[in-house]
């Protein structure tokens, strides 16, 4: 299923907006449709905010799990779940350290997240770490840009406005680090209101 690139993006305003809902309606957007079709099995999904995207998973799922490190965001998410047919939990954790045992999950969700790990590399590892072998790394990241005088532009900008935007390194390269721990299977690469986005999944 390709995204198709004529429709129009939604408006966003912090680098996690898009796709983990804060301040949006919930909606089957394209974007959530590309990254959520065809999932099964048991889900986890990394920081998903206040949990408005749970609304657009498709239904019949074993479970869906949140890791959510910000105490008011989980319990946004727990009140957002109590609307979604499939069974959710709701769990604080690191990006580093994710609370579950090896083989656990059948596929990870990470959306716009990677920009503000401690440790991406890290964070991939621990995804690959839980995943079951057969499972699935589904993910939306926004991503240095693709002209290189804006992506050194952006590297200088790093240091004033990661401090401003809940850690958020807009000159890193999450399809990069994916790369060296996974295989990737599908990928989409496009901009977005001047800011370079890629959507894909590895395995």
């Amino acid at each position: 299923m390709a995204l198709d690139k004529g429709y129009v993006m939604e408006q966003f305003h912090h680098p996690r907006a898009v796709m983990n809902g804060r301040g949006t309606a919930a909606r089957p957007t394209p974007q959530r449709e590309w990254l959520l079709s065809g999932i099964s099995g048991r889900v986890v999904e990394l920081g998903a905010g206040d949990g408005t995207k749970l609304a657009c998973y498709p239904p019949g799922l074993d479970e869906i799990v949140i890791v959510e490190a910000d105490p008011s965001l989980r319990q946004a998410a727990r009140e957002a779940a109590s609307s979604v047919s499939s069974p959710v939990r709701v769990v604080d954790g690191s990006l580093t350290r994710l609370p579950f045992p090896d083989d656990f999950a059948d596929v990870v969700i990470c959306s716009l997240m990677l920009c503000s790990s401690p440790r991406p590399d890290a964070t991939l590892a621990e995804v690959r770490r839980v995943l079951r072998r057969d499972g699935e790394l589904r993910f939306y990241e926004h991503t240095r840009s693709f002209n290189p005088v804006v992506a050194f532009a952006e590297g200088l900008i790093t240091p004033v406005w990661a401090p401003a935007c809940g850690g958020c390194h807009p000159a890193r390269d999450p399809l990069g680090a994916i790369e060296k721990v996974f295989a990737i299977r599908r990928l989409e690469r496009f901009s977005f209101d001047h800011v370079a986005h890629v959507m894909g999944v590895a395995t």
